[in-house]
């Protein structure tokens, strides 16, 4: 699924943003010290050409070529040392991109799975494409997005290189892929996720989100929440990756930040599609499109459905309202193998998490909660029957759940 971006509504003013970053490295690294002010931002076209510099300073020329420049978030974050490789070292631990080492490819450009000797690791090297519909803004951004960024369920930038035209991110190495390839990408006779590895994936997809919004100075709305962009590990654990759309959140009394609309059709709040402002909110509503891929099995749109049936959200908006429906929403790969109360809660927060209202969907914070809850409920199908409750301790609440026949409340949430 691309990314794709529109031009309503946006301003400037709000496309600026100011960092500093120290090149002045014998060792060939980059120090980003965290000091952000406000927003990464582009004012002009890309493709103006700078005089050639030397490897250390390239990183410098494309942060001033993107206009980002010095400011403070008063040292409260430290920065981490960014290493930088060559073109050659990447070269090499991929056998010069070999076609088998080729693992992907997204709107930044092609990743590569190779073996760095440098730092004796299995590694993905992402390569931009410079026609691609990412490019320098992303790269820089992403790069000074994971510097400051220290979470358990981000996944790890390991350096980069920047050398002539030459632009590459190195990360730790995710050996099961994408979630959005182990639920729509099955090949035949591979293992289907039940709901126990569902729900932990949900939960700790969510918490490196409310990292972003509630821990990182300053916060980040990461503005491209998608299966295809939660990694997995070992055990499917589950990291948020690409951050080249990562803005600065709203600060003080402000409630929005005014951008061009980008993201992925599907995935995209509502209201910053209409609008272009964008909020932690939208984020959420990102996330409950996830979860309900995470439950139905669906894509968040998938063209090879009926009409009605080929947005994800518009067709479970109905079935929110309707108990009798909700085990027709369940992914059949399943097998009816799932909690029916743990269930009820999942589509809960899904729904509340997709409400046309901003205001309306709930916090990371208390997603988090919910979701922490649901997956310490582990679903054992040897001992519960297929599509059972069982009442255990009262779970987090985010609304009433003693009857969800009408799931999606109609409380506002806090901001």
């Amino acid at each position: 699924m691309s990314c794709f971006c529109w031009s309503k509504k946006s301003t400037k003013e709000s496309e600026k943003k100011t960092t500093h970053v120290n090149t002045n490295k014998p060792n060939h690294q980059v120090n980003t010290n965290g000091n952000v002010k406000k927003e990464f931002g582009v004012k002009k076209e890309l493709g103006v050409k700078k005089e050639e510099a030397m490897k250390d300073d390239q990183l410098s020329l494309d942060v001033k070529e993107l206009k980002i420049i010095e400011g403070s978030n008063d040292g409260k974050t430290a920065g981490k040392r960014a290493q930088t490789f060559t073109f050659a070292e990447l070269a090499a631990a991929t056998g010069n991109f070999r076609s088998d080492c080729f693992v992907g490819e997204g709107g930044f450009g092609k990743v590569y799975k190779g073996y760095l000797e440098k730092i004796n690791q299995d590694v993905a090297i992402k390569q931009l494409d410079r026609n691609g519909c990412q490019g320098l803004r992303e790269f820089v951004v992403e790069v000074l997005t994971l510097s400051l960024a220290d979470h358990p369920n981000l996944v790890k930038l390991l350096g980069f290189c920047a050398e002539g035209e030459q632009r590459l991110l190195v990360y730790e190495y995710m050996p099961l892929g994408s979630l959005e390839n182990h639920l729509h990408g099955l090949s035949p006779g591979s293992k289907v996720l039940d709901w126990n590895t569902r729900m932990k994936i949900a939960a700790g997809a969510a918490r490196g989100l409310e990292y972003l919004h509630e821990k990182m100075q300053p916060p980040v709305i990461y503005r491209d929440l998608k299966c295809s962009n939660i990694l997995l590990g070992e055990g499917y654990h589950p990291k948020l990756s690409d951050f080249g759309l990562a803005k600065v959140g709203p600060s003080g009394d402000k409630t929005h930040v005014s951008t061009r609309v980008m993201g992925t059709y599907g995935y995209c709040a509502p209201d910053y599609a209409m609008t272009g402002q964008l909020t932690f909110k939208s984020d959420v509503y990102s996330f409950g499109v996830v979860l309900l891929e995470l439950i139905t099995g669906r894509k968040a749109i998938d063209n090879t459905k009926p009409v009605r049936e080929q947005n994800l959200v518009a067709w479970a908006r109905p079935m929110f309202r309707d108990r009798k429906k909700f085990s027709l929403m369940v992914d059949p790969l399943l097998q009816g193998q799932y909690p029916v109360r743990g269930l009820y809660q999942a589509l809960a927060i899904a729904a509340m998490c997709v409400q046309e209202q901003p205001n309306m969907r709930p916090v990371i914070t208390d997603i988090v909660t919910a979701l922490h809850y649901l997956a310490s409920q582990k679903y054992d199908p040897r001992t519960d029957p297929g599509q059972t409750s069982k009442r255990g301790p009262s779970s987090p609440r985010l609304k009433s759940d003693d009857d969800i026949t009408q799931i999606g409340g109609d409380r506002p949430e806090r901001d």
